[in-house]
């Protein structure tokens, strides 16, 4: 087994390669390639055979499979999405003397933490084939920062301190470059595209670029015990969920499950409320040779973790907690328990079990009862498939911050726990 250092070293190579939803189902493709995991196709026959590894992805959506002798599926979900601002199609603006590109918020971001930060681009353009029907999708990302948001000079904005709302249609557009008053806007962004793809101009069709924040995943304090990076919320579980389905040892069939738009709703054909997981199984279970029986009772009888950071305790701010479920840094794994959460009674004894056989730090985390806390997959996919469920995360402060923070050695608590739940006999 790792230990905490190997984890975390690994948790930070993700939260800076996982700079779009798309980046990160890419490196989730090339570390299961690199583990012996053949791809499969949505959209055709599975051919899968005991004991087999394998994985179906759809761009920001992946299911990693390990097939096992007994028909019972155990999933951990997770999703890829974080609060960002996604750039609009034919986003150039000009004013000021600079140019500045048109954004759309994603998520319930807190925006003032992206002013005054460098911010990268990222995700992927959709390139023109000979059919139209297929065009070719290419990832794309610079190493270099692109933008920045400048906050207005406390001199021109004296009630800043005070908490002046943040208009993301005038306030949160980034700036890319000065202009001169000569210098032609349209097509600027595709343009740069184009160069970065070695394309031509007119050949991307679409594309879908998330701006981020560039700075670096950095461990922090006088005992460097804690993590601070973006995207936090929710690469601590992707992690966790790939990691554990690597590190087990059991004998049901394993899938860890990376859904996309969890932060805005899920109902999406890569989210948690859609169809797309229960296809996945149904065609798993026929290629099996399993009946409709047989695959129903292997959701029914099996079990689901959804994988989602949890808020810890604000160390300035501990009134906003509850005050005997409260979750702290560096206390291991928060077991989330609300109506808003799918776990109950019986999966959290399962979870409180694992923990104790494996001797995993474990903590309770429900929110202040006049505070309702967000959702996330585990309800919408456990009641798909009619199946068990409960919620589990890292603790986490700044949640939905440009860069948020957790405690280094929680991750460990993290994989640990995923292992002993797919490996559980």
């Amino acid at each position: 087994m790792s230990d905490m250092s190997e984890f975390c070293t690994e948790l930070m190579h993700w939260l800076d390669g996982g700079r779009s939803p798309w980046h990160t189902v890419a490196m989730a493709e090339q570390a299961l390639t690199a583990q012996g995991f053949t791809p499969l196709e949505l959209g055709a026959p599975f051919a899968v055979k005991r004991g087999g590894r394998y994985f179906v992805s759809s761009g920001t959506f992946l299911a990693a499979i390990t097939v096992g002798a007994r028909d019972v599926f155990r999933i951990a979900a997770s999703h890829t999405d974080w609060p960002c601002m996604r750039i609009k199609p034919q986003p150039e603006l000009v004013s000021g003397g600079c140019c500045r590109l048109s954004v759309e918020p994603y998520g319930g971001a807190i925006l003032n933490t992206w002013l005054d930060r460098p911010l990268g681009l990222a995700g992927v353009a959709l390139v023109r084939t000979d059919d139209p029907m297929r065009p070719a999708r290419r990832l794309v990302a610079w190493d270099e920062p692109l933008a920045i948001i400048p906050n207005v000079a406390i001199h021109l904005n004296r009630e800043v301190n005070k908490g002046v709302p943040t208009k993301p249609n005038v306030d949160m557009l980034p700036l890319c470059r000065t202009v001169q008053d000569a210098w032609e806007k349209k097509g600027y962004l595709v343009g740069k595209l184009a160069e970065r793809l070695g394309a031509a101009a007119e050949d991307i069709l679409s594309f879908e670029l998330c701006a981020y924040c560039h700075e670096p995943a950095q461990l922090v304090g006088f005992e460097q015990d804690l993590l601070s990076s973006a995207r936090l919320d929710n690469l601590t579980s992707v992690h966790a969920c790939l990691r554990g389905l690597l590190d087990a040892d059991g004998d049901t069939i394993n899938l860890a499950v990376l859904y996309d738009n969890e932060e805005i709703g899920s109902n999406t054909r890569r989210g948690a409320d859609s169809s797309t997981l229960t296809v996945i199984l149904e065609k798993l279970a026929g290629a099996l040779g399993l009946g409709r029986a047989q695959y129903l009772d292997a959701c029914v009888n099996g079990m689901l973790l959804s994988c989602d950071a949890a808020h810890a305790v604000h160390p300035n701010h501990p009134e906003l907690a509850d005050v005997t479920c409260g979750a702290l840094l560096g206390r291991g794994v928060a077991l989330k328990r609300s109506p808003r959460y799918s776990s109950d009674a019986d999966t959290c004894a399962v979870i409180s079990g694992l923990c104790d056989a494996a001797n995993i730090p474990l903590q309770t985390y429900m929110n202040r009862a006049d505070l309702p806390g967000g959702s996330t997959v585990g309800s919408m996919a456990s009641s798909l498939l009619a199946m068990p469920a409960a919620d589990i995360g890292v603790p986490i402060l700044a949640m939905h911050s440009a860069r948020e923070l957790m405690a280094a050695a929680d991750q460990d608590a993290f994989v640990r726990l995923c292992t002993a739940f797919y490996s559980a006999k």
